[in-house]
């Protein structure tokens, strides 16, 4: 419970004219020719994305997440002609860990969302025939749960579940893009480092980024870190409270390495890669603060947590690290799992984040009330020299260094 009133944040205050013309529905034959809007200290300058290592300073440490996106989106067909679409959401059984659930044979559970549920009887199995290597697999679905729309996946042969649905579902392309999904978007809706499966949506900072460009920035002596959130379908749920603040923030798992906390401890000037890295790092100040007043605290950050404290009694960052560290080496852990629904808006007070590269979000969403709270009034000017210069929006558009 808050033990001070926050003041009212205006969903009006946060929204702009984005036009259908200006949302990128593909992206660009190269990821590196994005272009990049940098903002620094109020002033801003146009350039290419290939161009980011001559603008991040030396010594920085990016972090990246490295979720890699799923085929979320499973399509049925009963004997009757009807259509069912099956979207994955989290995990339920025999584990609710994202990556541990990819590693399952036989049988799972997922929380999903149906469409068409109506047509969908209890009793009934729905069944796909599937090619998985040189086996033909039948995978079967059945309703668990109707109202929460649970959802029991049983399927031959020794495979796991991340077999069946790269064999099954298609990549879940975000609902503005609006078209049907096409072989370049498997590989292109993905970043090139991705590597733990178990996102329904990319963390679409990383997109631009090629070996090159990472290449460069490593001989620069940029520390290139990665971490992982997996982006939850929650990413997309527009903001329908007037006062923002009693949106309901979705929950998303994140997993962060020894490394992870051994980077943070060795630079302070960290540069996140999307707002998901954002979220994470944050969120890993919030849980140090946790573990500091109460030593077996949860990893898990709530949606207001941050706003519960008085901010002059808080513990630096690297105190707040240190304490994680401890605590896993105490517990003899290298890779630590939570959950975070952290809400940033107008008003947060940032403890780790020195810059972050983002690209352009929708008008009214959680994604602009944090690009708000971090570079303050100011985002009406990006985001109006986005437009005036032709930028491309959302997903598959273009790119921002914001450095405040």
């Amino acid at each position: 419970m808050l033990d001070k009133e926050l003041p009212e944040i205006r969903l009006q205050d946060y929204k702009y004219d984005l036009p259908e013309e200006r949302i990128a529905k593909f992206p660009l034959k190269e990821r590196k020719d994005s272009k990049l809007l940098v903002y620094q200290t109020g002033n801003i300058e146009h350039t290419h994305f290939h161009q980011l290592e001559k603008h991040i300073p030396e010594n920085t440490s990016l972090f990246f997440n490295d979720t890699r996106v799923i085929p979320a989106r499973l399509h049925f067909k009963k004997e009757t002609g009807a259509h069912i679409e099956v979207f994955l959401l989290e995990p339920v059984s025999p584990t609710r860990d994202v990556a541990q659930s990819m590693w399952v044979k036989d049988n799972c559970q997922w929380k999903c969302l149906v469409g068409n549920l109506k047509k969908w009887k209890d009793d009934q199995a729905l069944t796909l025939i599937l090619p998985v290597g040189n086996e033909e697999v039948t995978l079967k679905a059945f309703v668990a749960d109707r109202s929460l729309q649970l959802v029991t996946f049983e399927w031959s042969g020794d495979h796991t579940f991340v077999d069946i649905i790269q064999a099954a579902g298609k990549i879940p392309l975000p609902p503005y893009i609006n078209r049907e999904v096409s072989d370049e978007d498997k590989e292109r809706y993905q970043t090139i480092y991705s590597h733990h499966a178990g996102a329904v949506a990319a963390p679409t900072a990383g997109l631009h980024f090629s070996d090159q460009i990472l290449k460069n920035l490593k001989a620069k002596g940029v520390s290139l870190n990665y971490l992982t959130l997996h982006v939850s379908a929650g990413t997309f749920q527009p903001v329908k409270e007037e006062n923002v603040l009693h949106h309901p923030m979705h929950s998303e798992q994140i997993v962060v390495t020894m490394d992870n906390i051994d980077a943070l401890l060795s630079n302070d000037q960290v540069i996140a890669v999307g707002t998901t890295s954002m979220r994470t790092l944050e969120s890993l100040y919030w849980y140090g603060v946790k573990i500091l007043l109460k030593k077996d605290a949860k990893f898990i950050i709530e949606k207001l947590l941050p706003y519960e404290f008085d901010c002059a009694r808080l513990p630096e960052p690297q105190e707040a690290f240190k304490v994680i560290k401890r605590w896993m080496q105490q517990n003899n852990l290298h890779t630590i799992i939570g959950n975070t629904e952290i809400f940033i808006f107008p008003g947060y007070e940032f403890k780790v984040c020195k810059g972050l590269i983002t690209n352009y979000h929708l008008p009214g969403s959680t994604l602009i009330l944090l690009v708000a709270a971090f570079i303050g009034e100011d985002w009406r000017k990006v985001y109006k020299e986005a437009l005036d210069n032709e930028y491309r929006f959302l997903s598959y558009g273009d790119s921002s260094l914001l450095m405040p």
